[in-house]
């Protein structure tokens, strides 16, 4: 008998509607036929679609928790900026960005979102299952305690990892491999040395004064919270073969070495080789090694204990196909669905060398702060 993983998912979530865009900005006024903006409902009624009906539905349970509440979200972000989402009126549309959009039914599914990452926090950290994973939109992992920013309004992952703090959690740990910098949640636990932070991600830098932090492996941590932030910027184009060395070389030692209670993994499929927003070049089956080694680690370190939380994928057909793999992994079930398109790369020359380049600015960014 496989193990059983529990999946939260709330229908709201689909009422959080992000409108037209052209890949990650505003419809061109040269093209006659617009398509949807890239973080739209869509696309998780195809992840939602494929674990119902896919070769794993009797591997799931189905839950639904209560939306989260402003006492919930005030763990993770300033009541200031929580004031800021209140005071949206019921039919006001807010860009905070070209992509970043609050309008109609944003709030329901926000908080459904945030929700559904607690439920299945609780879940685990009970003692019911060890296994979990919350299907939500929007994303969560770029919101920072003062503020959205790309695609995301709250941190659902801080918001889980601040609520299980009131029921006893001493130490977390975060993987992030969305394709983009986690730098919502490196934000909000910088200075925490008890929640180690790591984000995989390609080097897109920092892009503007709602994403100042540049993702770059000099960003360790300030104060108490030094080494407790781990960024893995990988070269663009990296694929399956540089994820999994990373995460053998850099995320798993350091890991073993804070020893969380409970592992969260911010699980986008924007690092899948035909994402609009991605570049890394990763294959279903990259994303399945990378479910099979979250959970040896959880096996390992955490007792079993693992949530999983969506963040992007915006390859409609292609991020479904992807997150079912990585599931797969995670129930250490062997891959069941072929892979239709994908091409995996010889070429990985440079990547030894960028790794190495990564492990020495960070060691050399903890040694002066640390020193000074």
């Amino acid at each position: 008998m496989t193990d059983q993983l529990s999946v939260f998912f709330d229908p709201k979530i689909f009422e959080h509607n992000t409108g037209e865009g052209f890949f990650d900005s505003i419809p061109s006024e040269y093209l006659p036929v617009v398509e949807l903006a890239p973080e739209n409902a869509d696309r998780t009624r195809n992840m939602l679609g494929v674990l119902k009906d896919g070769p794993i539905k009797s591997s799931l349970t189905w839950h639904q928790a209560p939306p989260a509440d402003r006492e919930a979200t005030a763990l993770f972000h300033e009541d200031g900026y929580l004031d800021s989402l209140d005071a949206i009126g019921p039919t006001e549309i807010v860009r905070y960005s070209n992509t970043t959009v609050f309008g109609p039914g944003s709030m329901g599914a926000i908080n459904a979102a945030a929700g559904q990452t607690i439920g299945a926090a609780d879940h685990v950290w009970s003692g019911e299952v060890k296994l979990a994973y919350a299907l939500v939109r929007p994303p969560g992992h770029h919101a920072q305690p003062t503020k959205a920013d790309g695609y995301c309004f709250i941190n659902n992952i801080g918001v889980a990892i601040e609520h299980l703090r009131q029921k006893g959690l001493k130490k977390a740990a975060v993987i992030d491999w969305d394709v983009h910098h986690g730098n919502g949640t490196q934000e909000g636990f910088y200075d925490d040395p008890d929640v180690l932070t790591i984000s995989l991600h390609m080097p897109h830098g920092a892009w503007g004064e709602s994403h100042h932090q540049t993702g770059a492996a000099d960003e360790v941590g300030v104060g108490a919270g030094v080494g407790s932030n781990i960024n893995i910027p990988l070269p663009y184009g990296s694929g399956d073969q540089a994820y999994a060395r990373a995460f053998d070389e850099i995320i798993a030692p350091a890991i073993e070495a804070h020893a969380p209670e409970i592992i969260f993994v911010a699980a986008g499929q924007d690092a899948n080789q035909f994402d609009p927003n991605g570049r890394q070049l990763l294959t279903m089956a990259g994303f399945h090694q990378l479910g099979l080694k979250a959970r040896g680690l959880a096996d390992k370190v955490s007792d079993g204990r693992l949530v999983l939380v969506q963040e992007g994928g915006y390859a409609m057909s292609y991020a479904a196909y992807c997150l079912h793999a990585t599931l797969e992994g995670v129930l250490q079930i062997d891959p069941s669905l072929s892979d239709p398109i994908a091409y995996v790369p010889e070429d990985l020359r440079g990547l030894t060398q960028a790794l190495e380049e990564i492990k020495a600015e960070r060691a050399s960014a903890i040694a002066q702060k640390s020193g000074a």
